[in-house]
């Protein structure tokens, strides 16, 4: 074993900053990363045992413990559980005699919850070893499990269930992108590999960068910081050394556009940060890739080293002498918070995905300390047609204040799940014809971070001055229990995913989940709606990350648009219920003891 860990150290040049794929390469050699293991990675990197293991147990898909020779993770995501997921749980279950987050007694397979995979347009999904495998049923899962006993490979395990698979040849997957509108922007015909590379290298860099501000795009992940404008900052940093970093850790659960982006536009990402890198003067563009979108890599590596013989990477790009850039692929390790810029440069750097504290600002003190420009998958694409066809075009497209169009992730209890290109400001009515969503009861606005809406309000339309959103939209119909199949669900991923630094993330949203929890157990009473709703707006100001500062959003916006839901389940008359149960509180120490329990006295 330490030799063959040696190896893989140097393959890294004893970097400590490239723990994670220190790290990724061990898990998937032997399916945990052994204790011996450990020790001779501190050893060689020249760091404690304790710099290890708390990255290690930082994220998802990194264990001590051996999750099996096939390793099942089924999504867990609200819109899995409403497609059936129950039941491809108890498959898993019966068949292998087993409950589920626990592995056979052979070793040979373990089955694991994990949160939203990006699969949100094909539940229920799982990844096994890293292969994903959709639209699962129990029927697929005994075909799987009689597979996986044969010794199958994942070719031969995606055949059992589904002959048909898409993509290229380094790239054979079950995973369908489902585009279901193309838009000017993005999926046009127009698009020609190095035109707008070769367009922006006649110019300076700074009028590439005074385009872009122009154009007034806005970063397409969310918060929508105009990007030209986050670009220039970090040209004001006059670092001698600047990183261009993609954020492609799409983990809100129900946004799954980078995945389709990353498989059918490579190019048009990998330009897009060829471009950046020009404009700020960085010659090292990285990618971070999330675990659960493992399964394009091979396929996006040989992109890359397509572009490198185009000369549309590396030496004196496209001609242009001095100009010298290149993209290299970090895989992440499964943790939602690291999709916050400064948690991915801690993962990056090979440590826990915690938020830095701000300032200094990425565009300041960045990757390695350096300047560096975060930017998601959608918004570098974006700025190759800003640059291929000019700013006011880009800015034709949209609202005042939205330039531009959108990639929305359309799931949930509609017709025509998928990818849609709309120009901003489009009414949620409007997407409710196009997908074929009817008797919608709700519909959750930006994932669980976002904001649930009804009926009174379909009316109001996407855009950064109304509904903004990163790109996810959840239809949610009326025979769902909203606060327990989505409410719930959305609380136990925030708790799942706090990386546990601020106390109130930490501690408060699972106050809050609990006192959901005495609601929907019927013990609930009026003040205690009215103290979720006080209790819940604290983390918005205390918290240091947008995953903190928004995660009691789902129970915020339902109470605001749903609070007849609430209502319903308390003991409106009353003003104090007890939840508690003597007996059951006594069952386990007299079962001990071996006494009947007496509660006549």
């Amino acid at each position: 074993m330490k030799e063959t860990i040696q190896n893989v150290i140097e393959k890294y040049n004893r970097d400590r900053n490239r723990l994670m794929d220190i790290l990724i390469a061990i898990q998937n050699m032997h399916q945990h990363i052994p204790e011996d293991a450990v020790s001779i990675i501190a050893d060689q990197l020249g760091i404690s045992k304790v710099d290890v293991k708390q990255t290690i147990t930082f994220y998802h898909f990194f264990t001590l413990t051996p999750v099996g020779e096939y390793a099942v993770y089924l999504n867990d995501s609200a819109v899995a559980n409403i497609k059936g997921r129950a039941e491809v749980v108890q498959a898993f279950e019966d068949e292998l005699g087993i409950p589920f987050n626990s592995v056979t007694t052979d070793g040979l397979i373990g089955i694991w919850d994990t949160a939203d995979i990006g699969m949100n347009d094909q539940e229920p999904a799982a990844l096994i070893n890293g292969t994903v495998f959709t639209n699962l049923t129990s029927e697929k899962v005994k075909s799987l499990i009689t597979g996986m006993r044969a010794g199958k490979d994942m070719l031969e395990l995606m055949r059992v269930i589904d002959a048909e698979l898409d993509g290229p040849e380094l790239l054979s997957t079950m995973v369908k992108n489902n585009i279901r509108q193309k838009g000017a922007v993005l999926f046009s015909d127009a698009y020609e590999v190095g035109y707008a590379l070769r367009q922006a290298i006649n110019r300076t860099p700074v009028e590439v960068v005074d385009e872009v501000k122009r154009s007034n795009l806005r970063g397409r992940g969310g918060a929508g910081f105009p990007a030209g404008l986050k670009w220039d900052f970090c040209r004001q940093s006059r670092g001698e050394e600047v990183y261009v970093v993609c954020n492609a850790d799409e983990g809100e659960p129900g946004t799954f556009k980078d995945r389709v982006i990353l498989t059918e536009l490579p190019k048009l990402l990998f330009e897009g940060m060829a471009i950046a890198g020009y404009a700020i003067g960085a010659k090292q563009g990285i990618v971070y890739l999330r675990y659960e979108y493992r399964y394009m890599l091979e396929y996006l590596e040989s992109i890359l080293q397509e572009l490198r013989e185009l000369n549309l990477l590396g030496k004196n790009i496209a001609g242009k002498a001095g100009f010298d850039f290149d993209i290299r692929i970090q895989l992440g390790a499964g943790a939602y918070v690291c999709g916050e810029e400064t948690a991915l440069i801690e993962s990056m750097e090979g440590k826990r995905g915690e938020p830095r504290n701000r300032p200094p600002f990425p565009v300041q003190t960045g990757y390695l300390n350096k300047p560096t420009v975060v930017n998601n998958v959608e918004t570098l694409c974006s700025v190759v047609q800003v640059i291929t066809e000019g700013a006011e075009w880009f800015k034709s497209f949209g609202t005042s204040d939205s330039s531009g169009t959108k990639l929305l992730s359309i799931s949930g209890d509609c017709k025509n799940p998928g990818i849609y290109a709309v120009e901003w400001g489009v009414t949620i009515q409007k997407l409710m014809r196009r997908t074929g969503a009817n008797n919608v009861q709700a519909v959750q606005i930006g994932g669980p971070s976002g904001i649930c809406i009804g009926p009174d309000q379909f009316d109001r339309g996407i855009a950064f001055e109304d509904l903004a959103t990163g790109g996810s939209v959840i239809f949610i119909s009326e025979e769902r229990d909203l606060l327990k199949d989505f409410v719930l669900n959305f609380m136990n991923f925030f708790i799942e995913e706090s990386c546990g630094s601020c106390g109130p993330c930490r501690s408060l949203n699972v106050i809050l989940r609990n006192k959901l929890l005495k609601i929907l157990d019927g013990n609930g009473v009026e003040q205690d709606i009215d103290e979720l709703y006080k209790w819940a707006g604290v983390g918005r100001s205390v918290n240091r990350c947008g995953l903190g500062q928004t995660a009691a959003n789902p129970i915020l916006t339902t109470i605001e648009n749903f609070r007849h839901l609430y209502e319903d389940l308390v003991q409106m008359n009353e003003s104090f219920v007890s939840a508690f149960d003597m007996e059951s509180a006594v069952a386990e120490s007299c079962e001990v003891v071996g006494r009947e329990p007496n509660l006549s006295r």
